[in-house]
């Protein structure tokens, strides 16, 4: 990044610039199929799930490391409790995330609610729009999510299981953000290169339910590097693939 340039170092001046050839993959398609795109509310989603499986146990196989970029979407509909076993299975080797997914996974963990809403019940309970911020309010307290998880505080959920299997997480900040609490990175630029040297190796990108950080992720990406995208915004699976995200 031109911010990162230092005197001494060697830089490519003037118009005729460097010419990159690329590795040769054929793109070339059959002529028109119906239904032949992968992305599609309307079709069954069991086949595409099952080869992203298949594509992570081969991705583990060879060595190579599953970088998770997720939003809070993971927490408010219920899908912790999958995450936590993908984590404890060895499926995550790296989660990227905001703020806002730490806050909520602590508000389930220690109120059984996310947003405010019992996700048992699937609906309010009274008073629980304080929820979240009592939540980042004890994470505080404890000193961040490891000391919380040391003391006790948190028992359960995304980022306990990722602390207890050693998963490294990186929680970049937003102008969005409640608190934040203490081990969200406020300061963009480490942020950023936080999450590139978190990318650098990764082997495939499974981006969950978040426009911001799954975009910022995805331009930080080789085009080589399989991109798999969860949305309910199509806008953002478009986004990722006219970047030239494989």
């Amino acid at each position: 990044k031109l911010r990162d340039l230092r005197a001494g170092d060697r830089v490519v001046c003037g118009l005729d610039g460097v010419r990159v050839t690329p590795e040769f993959r054929d793109r070339a398609r059959a002529d028109f199929a119906f239904m032949s795109n992968d992305v599609s509310s309307e079709r069954r989603v069991e086949v595409s799930v099952a080869r992203i499986a298949a594509m992570m146990r081969e991705i583990k196989r060879a060595g190579r490391r599953i970088v998770f970029v997720a939003g809070p979407v993971l927490v408010h509909t219920g899908g912790a409790a999958y995450f936590s076993r993908l984590v404890r299975a060895g499926f995550v080797d790296v989660l990227l995330a905001g703020n806002a997914l730490a806050v909520h996974d602590a508000e389930f963990a220690l109120f059984g609610t996310s947003l405010g809403v019992d996700l048992e019940a699937g609906a309010p309970v009274s008073g629980g729009h304080r929820h979240h911020m009592r939540a980042i309010n004890a994470l505080n307290r404890a000193g961040g999510i490891e000391p919380a998880v040391r003391s006790g505080l948190l028992t359960r959920g995304v980022m306990y299981e990722c602390v207890r299997a050693g998963v490294r997480y990186v929680l970049a900040g937003s102008v969005r953000d409640d608190g934040p609490i203490p081990d969200t990175i406020t300061d963009i630029v480490e942020a950023q290169d936080r999450y590139a040297a978190e990318l650098a190796e990764a082997g495939i990108v499974i981006v969950l339910s978040t426009m911001l950080h799954g975009i910022g992720a995805g331009n930080m990406l080789p085009a080589w590097i399989p991109v798999i995208c969860v949305d309910i915004n199509p806008a953002v699976v478009t986004k990722l693939a006219d970047r030239g995200s494989a």
